[in-house]
């Protein structure tokens, strides 16, 4: 079968779905993924073709697209700041707004931190790591910082783990509930902890796509009503507990919440706290530093 023919499938069974600009993405994520064909050759060789052996692989992920399961658990990779993460039913997607976290972080250690000069590597602790990609990611920008990473579930440990191999980086994993963990004994206090933890409450179920509600992990992403800023209070806690004197907290929040998670930190002593939008305009990374 030719390609140009196998795309033209693609939009008829998907553009209702997803609208032809996505659906374009997918076909072309489905190439690379199962045939290792780029967008230049399909573009310059109208003529490339699969053989009827080769072509389940693509049928099967159009069926699972079909029942909206996301592209990046069909071929079970993700890109996150340029770097292949795997992710599968353990794990979230990671998101660009997540990015915005973890690059401004990036910026602001190397430019308040100074890594170059450090006697001793700065320490980095991601709570609720899910696939790894916070601490992958700080892990393989900062190679001086010693970086750490907590999890709650064994599955998403055992993926966070292979990230780290498939990224060339180590990052300390650790298995803990952070609702029931004072500190990490093994570990000296933190420079930098960040969190994305869950924060969707279960009324806000119904505005959410139903790919994302019916493949990732509800553990990873919804609390109840009545306590929404559990994880956050519990993070805050041993945040006081686990920081070095003016060491920084970062967090990716619940937008409808910010002024709740402002009044929080504050609650706890730190200082200047703050809140800021994300690309798309919506309240979602609040920062603050522990005061000395």
């Amino acid at each position: 079968m030719k390609l140009k023919d196998l795309e033209k499938i693609f939009h008829k069974e998907l553009d209702a779905i997803y609208g032809p600009e996505e659906v374009f993405s997918f076909f072309f994520i489905c190439l690379e993924s199962f045939y290792n064909i780029s967008r230049l050759q399909l573009a310059t060789n109208v003529e490339l073709s699969i053989t009827k052996e080769e072509q389940p692989p693509i049928f099967e992920a159009l069926e699972q697209l079909k029942q909206q399961k996301p592209i990046q658990y069909i071929i079970g990779q993700a890109q996150f700041y340029g770097l292949p993460f795997k992710v599968n039913a353990n794990t979230l997607i990671p998101r660009a707004e997540t990015e915005e976290i973890v690059d401004g972080l990036i910026k602001e250690t190397i430019r308040d931190i100074g890594l170059g000069d450090l006697k001793a590597p700065i320490k980095i602790l991601d709570i609720g790591t899910g696939s790894g990609c916070i601490a992958v990611t700080l892990a393989k920008q900062l190679p001086e910082a010693e970086v750490y990473a907590v999890d709650v579930s064994k599955e998403a440990l055992k993926v966070a783990e292979g990230n780290a191999k498939l990224n060339d980086v180590i990052v300390n994993f650790i298995e803990a509930n952070i609702l029931e963990t004072k500190s990490l004994e093994e570990v000296d206090k933190f420079d930098i902890i960040v969190s994305n933890p869950p924060y969707v409450r279960e009324m806000e179920k119904e505005h959410m796509r139903a790919n994302v509600l019916e493949n990732e992990p509800h553990l990873a992403l919804f609390v109840e009503n009545d306590n929404p800023l559990i994880f956050y209070k519990a993070i805050t806690e041993f945040a006081e507990q686990n920081l070095k004197p003016n060491g920084k907290l970062c967090y990716e929040i619940n937008e409808y919440l910010a002024n709740e998670m402002m009044a929080l930190v504050l609650g706890y002593g730190f200082i200047e706290v703050s809140v800021q939008k994300d690309m798309f305009g919506k309240y979602r990374l609040l920062k603050a530093t522990k005061s000395k």
